[in-house]
Protein backbone atom coordinates (compact mmCIF):
# COMPACT_ATOMS: atom_id res chain seq x y z
CA UNK A 1 0.00 0.00 0.00
CA UNK A 2 1.42 3.33 -1.02
CA UNK A 3 0.67 6.44 1.22
CA UNK A 4 -1.34 8.70 -1.57
CA UNK A 5 1.29 11.48 -0.52
CA UNK A 6 3.98 9.47 -1.98
CA UNK A 7 1.82 9.14 -5.25
CA UNK A 8 0.86 12.63 -5.55
CA UNK A 9 4.84 13.49 -5.14
CA UNK A 10 5.73 11.41 -7.82
CA UNK A 11 2.72 12.47 -10.04
CA UNK A 12 3.99 16.17 -9.53
CA UNK A 13 7.91 15.33 -10.87
CA UNK A 14 8.44 17.48 -14.01
CA UNK A 15 9.91 14.47 -15.90
CA UNK A 16 5.69 13.00 -16.61
CA UNK A 17 4.29 13.52 -20.11
CA UNK A 18 1.69 12.33 -19.22
CA UNK A 19 -0.87 10.64 -16.46
CA UNK A 20 1.47 7.50 -14.68
CA UNK A 21 0.08 4.32 -12.82
CA UNK A 22 2.42 3.68 -9.37
CA UNK A 23 3.05 0.50 -8.07
CA UNK A 24 5.43 -0.42 -4.99
CA UNK A 25 8.18 -2.29 -5.98
CA UNK A 26 9.26 -5.04 -2.84
CA UNK A 27 12.34 -6.19 -1.76
CA UNK A 28 14.44 -2.80 -0.78
CA UNK A 29 16.43 -2.87 2.50
CA UNK A 30 17.16 1.12 2.65
CA UNK A 31 15.26 3.05 -0.07
CA UNK A 32 11.30 2.85 -0.72
CA UNK A 33 11.62 1.33 -4.68
CA UNK A 34 8.19 2.01 -6.84
CA UNK A 35 7.52 0.72 -10.45
CA UNK A 36 6.15 3.86 -12.62
CA UNK A 37 4.81 3.09 -15.85
CA UNK A 38 3.93 6.20 -18.28
CA UNK A 39 1.70 4.84 -21.38
CA UNK A 40 3.75 1.58 -22.69
CA UNK A 41 6.81 2.86 -21.13
CA UNK A 42 8.54 1.45 -17.04
CA UNK A 43 10.28 3.57 -15.11
CA UNK A 44 11.83 3.02 -11.84
CA UNK A 45 11.34 5.60 -8.98
CA UNK A 46 13.91 5.63 -5.72
CA UNK A 47 12.38 7.43 -2.88
CA UNK A 48 14.91 8.38 -0.09
CA UNK A 49 17.14 11.15 1.74
CA UNK A 50 20.26 11.26 3.05
CA UNK A 51 21.01 8.60 5.66
CA UNK A 52 24.19 10.10 7.31
CA UNK A 53 24.28 6.88 9.76
CA UNK A 54 25.19 5.19 6.58
CA UNK A 55 27.45 7.45 4.73
CA UNK A 56 24.50 7.73 2.24
CA UNK A 57 24.36 10.67 0.80
CA UNK A 58 22.05 11.43 -2.55
CA UNK A 59 24.02 13.98 -4.87
CA UNK A 60 26.65 10.90 -4.60
CA UNK A 61 24.52 7.86 -5.50
CA UNK A 62 23.20 10.04 -8.56
CA UNK A 63 26.22 10.94 -9.76
CA UNK A 64 26.95 7.67 -10.06
CA UNK A 65 24.02 6.29 -11.09
CA UNK A 66 24.50 8.91 -14.18
CA UNK A 67 28.35 7.67 -14.26
CA UNK A 68 27.41 4.15 -14.66
CA UNK A 69 24.53 4.67 -17.39
CA UNK A 70 28.04 6.64 -19.21
CA UNK A 71 29.62 3.76 -18.92
CA UNK A 72 27.41 1.13 -20.44
CA UNK A 73 26.80 -0.78 -16.88
CA UNK A 74 23.32 1.67 -15.70
CA UNK A 75 20.28 2.35 -17.04
CA UNK A 76 19.82 6.08 -17.62
CA UNK A 77 18.46 8.48 -14.76
CA UNK A 78 15.64 10.89 -16.47
CA UNK A 79 15.44 12.61 -12.95
CA UNK A 80 16.91 13.73 -9.77
CA UNK A 81 15.57 15.66 -7.15
CA UNK A 82 13.01 15.94 -4.12
CA UNK A 83 13.82 12.96 -2.93
CA UNK A 84 13.35 10.85 -5.66
CA UNK A 85 15.56 9.34 -8.58
CA UNK A 86 14.24 8.25 -11.89
CA UNK A 87 15.44 6.06 -13.70
CA UNK A 88 14.91 3.92 -17.22
CA UNK A 89 12.87 -0.13 -16.22
CA UNK A 90 15.63 -2.72 -17.26
CA UNK A 91 12.80 -5.65 -18.69
CA UNK A 92 14.97 -8.80 -17.33
CA UNK A 93 15.52 -11.06 -14.67
CA UNK A 94 17.43 -10.57 -11.64
CA UNK A 95 20.61 -12.45 -10.98
CA UNK A 96 20.20 -14.97 -8.26
CA UNK A 97 23.19 -15.86 -5.54
CA UNK A 98 22.93 -19.34 -7.16
CA UNK A 99 23.60 -18.05 -10.44
CA UNK A 100 25.95 -15.98 -9.74
CA UNK A 101 28.33 -18.56 -8.89
CA UNK A 102 28.23 -20.36 -12.24
CA UNK A 103 31.81 -19.91 -13.49
CA UNK A 104 29.88 -18.96 -16.91
CA UNK A 105 28.16 -15.92 -15.43
CA UNK A 106 31.32 -15.17 -13.27
CA UNK A 107 32.48 -13.93 -16.02
CA UNK A 108 30.17 -11.73 -16.98
CA UNK A 109 30.36 -10.53 -13.74
CA UNK A 110 33.98 -9.82 -13.47
CA UNK A 111 34.01 -7.67 -17.04
CA UNK A 112 31.26 -5.21 -15.71
CA UNK A 113 33.29 -5.12 -12.21
CA UNK A 114 36.45 -4.26 -14.10
CA UNK A 115 34.01 -1.31 -16.36
CA UNK A 116 32.80 -0.32 -13.06
CA UNK A 117 36.40 -0.13 -10.86
CA UNK A 118 38.13 1.63 -14.23
CA UNK A 119 35.62 3.50 -16.35
CA UNK A 120 33.33 5.42 -14.32
CA UNK A 121 35.81 7.70 -12.93
CA UNK A 122 36.16 8.72 -16.32
CA UNK A 123 32.57 9.98 -16.71
CA UNK A 124 32.53 11.64 -13.46
CA UNK A 125 32.71 15.37 -12.82
CA UNK A 126 33.19 16.83 -9.21
CA UNK A 127 33.47 15.48 -5.86
CA UNK A 128 33.02 11.92 -5.03
CA UNK A 129 33.26 10.12 -2.12
CA UNK A 130 35.09 7.50 -0.60
CA UNK A 131 34.01 3.69 0.92
CA UNK A 132 36.88 2.66 3.13
CA UNK A 133 34.92 -0.13 4.83
CA UNK A 134 37.31 -0.10 7.93
CA UNK A 135 36.26 3.69 8.57
CA UNK A 136 32.58 2.32 8.15
CA UNK A 137 33.15 -0.13 10.52
CA UNK A 138 34.47 2.27 12.96
CA UNK A 139 31.31 4.70 12.41
CA UNK A 140 28.98 1.67 12.96
CA UNK A 141 30.90 0.71 16.27
CA UNK A 142 30.72 4.15 17.73
CA UNK A 143 27.27 4.70 16.81
CA UNK A 144 26.34 1.52 18.70
CA UNK A 145 28.47 2.36 21.54
CA UNK A 146 26.20 5.05 22.64
CA UNK A 147 22.89 3.34 21.78
CA UNK A 148 23.41 -0.40 22.79
CA UNK A 149 24.95 -2.13 26.14
CA UNK A 150 27.89 -4.76 25.05
CA UNK A 151 30.75 -2.45 25.14
CA UNK A 152 33.24 -5.30 25.66
CA UNK A 153 31.78 -7.05 22.44
CA UNK A 154 32.27 -4.06 20.51
CA UNK A 155 35.50 -3.42 21.63
CA UNK A 156 36.87 -7.02 20.61
CA UNK A 157 35.29 -6.38 17.47
CA UNK A 158 36.63 -3.00 16.79
CA UNK A 159 40.38 -5.05 17.55
CA UNK A 160 39.37 -7.36 15.09
CA UNK A 161 39.15 -4.88 12.43
CA UNK A 162 42.28 -3.10 13.18
CA UNK A 163 43.91 -6.15 12.58
CA UNK A 164 41.74 -6.67 9.30
CA UNK A 165 43.02 -3.32 8.13
CA UNK A 166 46.67 -4.35 8.87
CA UNK A 167 46.32 -7.64 7.33
CA UNK A 168 44.80 -5.92 3.73
CA UNK A 169 47.92 -3.63 3.29
CA UNK A 170 48.68 -1.40 0.43
CA UNK A 171 45.72 -1.19 -1.85
CA UNK A 172 44.92 -0.14 -5.47
CA UNK A 173 42.13 2.27 -5.68
CA UNK A 174 39.23 2.04 -8.35
CA UNK A 175 35.70 2.92 -8.22
CA UNK A 176 33.73 0.63 -6.27
CA UNK A 177 30.09 -0.36 -6.20
CA UNK A 178 30.67 -1.49 -2.59
CA UNK A 179 27.56 -3.26 -2.38
CA UNK A 180 27.57 -6.40 -4.49
CA UNK A 181 23.93 -8.40 -3.80
CA UNK A 182 22.37 -10.40 -6.47
CA UNK A 183 19.81 -8.71 -6.84
CA UNK A 184 21.88 -5.70 -7.86
CA UNK A 185 22.57 -7.21 -11.43
CA UNK A 186 20.43 -7.65 -13.67
CA UNK A 187 19.95 -9.95 -16.63
CA UNK A 188 18.26 -8.67 -19.89
CA UNK A 189 19.39 -11.81 -22.37
CA UNK A 190 22.51 -9.74 -23.77
CA UNK A 191 24.01 -8.10 -20.81
CA UNK A 192 24.17 -7.53 -17.55
CA UNK A 193 23.38 -4.13 -15.96
CA UNK A 194 24.17 -3.24 -12.64
CA UNK A 195 21.82 -0.94 -10.40
CA UNK A 196 21.60 0.81 -7.00
CA UNK A 197 24.57 3.13 -6.25
CA UNK A 198 24.09 3.84 -2.47
CA UNK A 199 27.11 2.68 -1.38
CA UNK A 200 29.46 3.74 -4.36
CA UNK A 201 32.92 5.90 -4.40
CA UNK A 202 36.31 5.14 -4.19
CA UNK A 203 37.56 1.95 -2.89
CA UNK A 204 39.75 -1.23 -3.34
CA UNK A 205 38.78 -3.49 -5.71
CA UNK A 206 39.35 -6.26 -3.25
CA UNK A 207 36.08 -5.27 -1.17
CA UNK A 208 33.96 -5.52 -4.29
CA UNK A 209 35.03 -8.79 -4.74
CA UNK A 210 35.33 -10.01 -1.51
CA UNK A 211 31.51 -8.50 -0.53
CA UNK A 212 30.32 -10.06 -3.89
CA UNK A 213 31.56 -13.56 -2.42
CA UNK A 214 30.46 -13.03 1.03
CA UNK A 215 26.70 -11.61 -0.28
CA UNK A 216 26.72 -14.87 -2.80
CA UNK A 217 28.31 -17.03 -0.45
CA UNK A 218 30.84 -18.42 -3.08
CA UNK A 219 33.11 -21.59 -1.62
CA UNK A 220 37.20 -21.21 -1.59
CA UNK A 221 36.80 -22.92 -5.11
CA UNK A 222 34.97 -20.15 -6.35
CA UNK A 223 36.72 -17.68 -4.87
CA UNK A 224 39.61 -18.62 -6.60
CA UNK A 225 38.13 -18.82 -9.86
CA UNK A 226 37.09 -15.42 -9.10
CA UNK A 227 40.12 -13.55 -8.20
CA UNK A 228 41.90 -15.07 -11.45
CA UNK A 229 39.06 -14.20 -13.68
CA UNK A 230 38.89 -10.77 -12.03
CA UNK A 231 42.84 -9.93 -12.65
CA UNK A 232 43.01 -12.43 -15.89
CA UNK A 233 46.02 -13.80 -14.33
CA UNK A 234 47.13 -16.14 -11.32
CA UNK A 235 46.74 -13.72 -8.26
CA UNK A 236 49.15 -13.12 -5.57
CA UNK A 237 49.60 -14.51 -2.04
CA UNK A 238 49.31 -10.71 -0.80
CA UNK A 239 46.07 -10.53 -2.96
CA UNK A 240 44.46 -13.69 -1.48
CA UNK A 241 45.33 -12.41 2.09
CA UNK A 242 43.97 -8.87 1.48
CA UNK A 243 40.72 -10.37 -0.43
CA UNK A 244 40.17 -12.58 2.73
CA UNK A 245 40.66 -9.47 5.15
CA UNK A 246 38.47 -8.22 3.22
CA UNK A 247 36.04 -10.63 3.21
CA UNK A 248 35.40 -10.76 6.95
CA UNK A 249 35.33 -7.20 6.98
CA UNK A 250 32.53 -7.17 4.51
CA UNK A 251 30.78 -9.31 6.98
CA UNK A 252 31.14 -7.31 10.28
CA UNK A 253 30.19 -4.23 7.92
CA UNK A 254 26.87 -6.24 7.05
CA UNK A 255 26.41 -7.25 10.73
CA UNK A 256 26.82 -3.77 11.89
CA UNK A 257 25.08 -1.78 9.22
CA UNK A 258 21.57 -4.38 10.33
CA UNK A 259 22.64 -3.51 14.26
CA UNK A 260 22.28 0.73 13.26
CA UNK A 261 19.65 -0.24 10.95
CA UNK A 262 17.37 -1.80 13.75
CA UNK A 263 17.47 1.22 15.76
CA UNK A 264 16.21 3.45 13.05
CA UNK A 265 14.75 2.32 9.92
CA UNK A 266 11.12 2.71 9.24
CA UNK A 267 11.48 0.08 6.36
CA UNK A 268 9.78 -3.35 7.11
CA UNK A 269 12.35 -5.74 7.20
CA UNK A 270 14.04 -8.25 9.84
CA UNK A 271 17.38 -6.54 11.02
CA UNK A 272 17.85 -8.33 14.03
CA UNK A 273 17.62 -11.51 11.92
CA UNK A 274 19.59 -10.33 9.29
CA UNK A 275 22.59 -8.96 11.94
CA UNK A 276 22.29 -12.19 13.78
CA UNK A 277 23.11 -14.30 10.42
CA UNK A 278 25.80 -12.31 9.62
CA UNK A 279 27.34 -12.22 12.75
CA UNK A 280 27.50 -16.32 12.95
CA UNK A 281 29.26 -16.10 9.23
CA UNK A 282 31.42 -12.92 10.44
CA UNK A 283 32.66 -15.29 12.99
CA UNK A 284 33.36 -18.46 11.37
CA UNK A 285 35.20 -16.84 8.33
CA UNK A 286 37.70 -14.90 11.60
CA UNK A 287 38.38 -17.94 12.90
CA UNK A 288 39.66 -19.13 9.21
CA UNK A 289 41.75 -16.22 8.60
CA UNK A 290 43.32 -16.41 12.09
CA UNK A 291 44.29 -20.10 11.61
CA UNK A 292 45.81 -18.68 8.09
CA UNK A 293 46.97 -15.64 9.07
CA UNK A 294 47.25 -15.29 13.14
Amino acid sequence: MIEPSVVEAIAALPCWGGAINVLPLTGGMTNHNYLVTEGAVKFVVRQGSDIPAHGIMRFNEQAAARAAFAAGIGPRVLYAGSGFMVSEFIEGRTVSAEQMRDPAMLGRVCAILRRCHRQIPMYWAGPALIFWVFQVIRSYLSRLQSATAGADALERLSAIAGQLETAVGPVVIAFGHNDLLAANFIDDGQRLWLIDWDYAGFNSPLFDLANLSSNNRFSRDSDGNLLTTYFERPYSAGEYRGFRAMLCASLLRETLWASVSALSSKIDFDYRKYADEYRSRFEHEWLQFEKLYG
